[in-house]
């Protein structure tokens, strides 16, 4: 009996560590420099600092409103991850102020295409309609890593 009980908590404390250690791999790996010599997580926060006074109440609200189906554990990062992308499309597109279909393009930008339903089912209790977003929609999250300025821009 004891063996058993000593394999089972052999096997979860393996299990959990190995668990943690893919998260932290894939931290680290982030915060490797690119070609340009900045991370993922430098231009993430880069555009945060860039863009933070373009932020009105209403939005930071709206763009909370969006994040709250992240579980809790990963809301922070997410947030990051999602308003530093809105923060890039701000910039390329000039705005003096973050709109609210920045956002909406951003999060979609930003997020894996298994999240979009909860942002159309979102997006529909506030009754905004989804038709200017379909194409972002249409395109896989792994399709905007490396040209989405191109498909963004037609």
């Amino acid at each position: 009996m004891m063996s058993i009980i000593l394999v089972i908590w052999g096997f979860l404390l393996i299990s959990l560590m190995a668990i943690g250690g893919y998260f932290m791999f894939r931290k680290f790996l982030k915060r490797l420099p690119k070609e340009d010599g900045k991370s993922i997580m430098d231009w993430e926060e880069h555009y945060l600092e860039e863009t933070r006074h373009k932020w009105k109440d209403e939005e930071k609200e709206f763009l909370e409103e969006l994040v709250s189906p992240v579980p809790e554990l990963f809301r922070d990062v997410a947030r990051q991850r999602i308003a530093s992308k809105i923060g890039e499309l701000s910039i390329n597109k000039q705005e003096n102020i973050i709109q609210r279909s920045t956002i909406i393009e951003g999060y979609i930008i930003a997020t894996p295409k298994r999240d979009h339903k909860f942002l159309r089912k979102k997006l529909k209790e506030k009754s905004i309609d989804t038709t200017p977003y379909e194409p972002l929609f249409q395109q896989s999250k792994d399709n905007y890593d490396f040209d989405w300025r191109e498909k963004y821009q037609k």
